[in-house]
């Protein structure tokens, strides 16, 4: 009897092993699907939540970036890697199939840099991600015709529309510029824009800028400025265009307060008659600005001509007009203004470029022409 008891049990013990063994292994298949899961989940989380935010590793260059129509994401992505712009671009591919920018491509030329984040880029090149937000650059010296172009190539607003706003007379009543222009006004710094402003926000928000940063300058100066006042009769207003074109005519920052003390010279000296400027940058901007008015600017590419510096139809060729131009013909920094303002005190009227940027500095018309004939001679020419 105990045999049989013995002989019946077997069975059922090895039974009961083989089904306690099948929830176990069950138990680590589910624990395993459970952990694969959790890094997927982790996976997709970081990609979705830490990499949009993590910038190239690049220095701001700048690259454009043509999208064609129909442009596969593929092509688009190999690109995007090639200039720089992406670093890790299977990742990148990840990325934008996750949030669906490989199917909402915009078409055109974007500008792009190689220290965005990967949710910069995608804001970018695709429709439907949010406002770009676009850091731009305005050197010292630049004029509005330059910034429209950035602004426009840097999709914050287009050229034309830039260029409208800073003509707008009421824009410019609200923001008291006496100029015919906002020139002069656009404040040289580095702006954070978004894609797609409104060409009067960016106006008034450089327009703003310069009032912040240049009223301490005339307020630390203000001798300097009832110096002119007295003498001139100028304003804030006429500082600053002179200040503009010092700001186009001196490369080097130290020669800044000795051009603007010629300048002043020629203006003030009772010898110097007529008080004219002869200041080759007011030429160039005339023909940029008036192409139409002055036959001599046709076909004008950059470089003056003689024709160009005779030709008194251009209303801001200083070398036929006495006094100061119509406007300011760039947006000067706070080192012009200042040169200006404190300028050297010398009796230079004349100065010539002599090379890398410097420029040699007389006091009469023959020495100047000396010394015009030996830089020519020193160059070449």
């Amino acid at each position: 009897m105990s045999a049989r008891r013995a002989a019946g049990r077997g069975p059922r013990r090895g039974s009961r092993a083989g089904r306690s063994s099948e929830p176990r292994a069950l138990r680590v298949a589910s624990f395993a699907l459970l952990a694969l899961v959790g890094v997927a989940v982790a996976a997709i989380a970081a990609i979705l939540i830490v990499y949009p935010k993590q910038r190239a590793s690049g220095t701001g260059r700048a690259t454009e970036i043509t999208i064609a129509s129909g442009e596969r994401f593929g092509d688009l992505n190999a690109r995007l890697a090639s200039a720089g712009v992406v670093e890790r671009p299977w990742l990148f591919a990840i990325y934008a199939r996750l949030v669906g920018a490989d199917e909402h491509l915009r078409v055109g030329t974007v500008v792009l840099t190689d220290d965005m984040s990967p949710r910069e880029v995608v804001q970018r090149i695709a429709h439907g991600f949010g406002t770009a937000s676009v850091e731009v650059l305005v050197p010292e010296g630049f004029h509005r015709y330059d910034l429209a172009a950035r602004l426009d190539r840097w999709g914050v607003c287009s050229r034309d529309a830039f260029l409208e706003a800073t003509e707008d007379r009421a824009l410019l009543d609200e923001l008291e510029i006496p100029g015919p222009t906002a020139e002069g006004y656009l404040f040289p710094d580095t702006y954070e824009l978004s894609e797609g402003m409104a060409a009067h926000d960016v106006v008034r928000r450089m327009v703003t800028n310069h009032r912040r940063r240049t009223t301490p300058v005339l307020r630390e100066l203000a001798s300097g400025l009832a110096e002119l006042e007295r003498d001139l009769r100028w304003s804030a207003h006429e500082a600053i265009v002179l200040a503009s074109i010092v700001e186009r005519e001196a490369v080097a920052r130290e020669e800044q307060p000795i051009i603007a003390g010629v300048f002043l010279n020629r203006l003030r000296d009772p010898t110097f008659v007529p008080h004219r400027l002869d200041a080759d940058p007011t030429v160039s901007y005339g023909c940029l600005a008036f192409p139409d008015l002055a036959p001599s600017c046709a076909g004008f590419r950059g470089r003056i001509s003689r024709a160009m510096t005779h030709d008194p139809a251009n209303p801001y060729n200083t070398y036929r007009r006495e006094q100061l131009p119509p406007g300011p013909i760039s947006n000067p920094g706070l080192d012009a203004l200042r040169a200006v303002l404190a300028p050297a005190r010398h009796d230079y009227l004349f100065f010539v470029a002599r090379g890398r940027g410097r420029h040699a500095f007389s006091r009469t018309l023959g020495e100047h022409s000396r010394t015009t004939a030996r830089v020519r001679d020193a160059q070449g020419e």
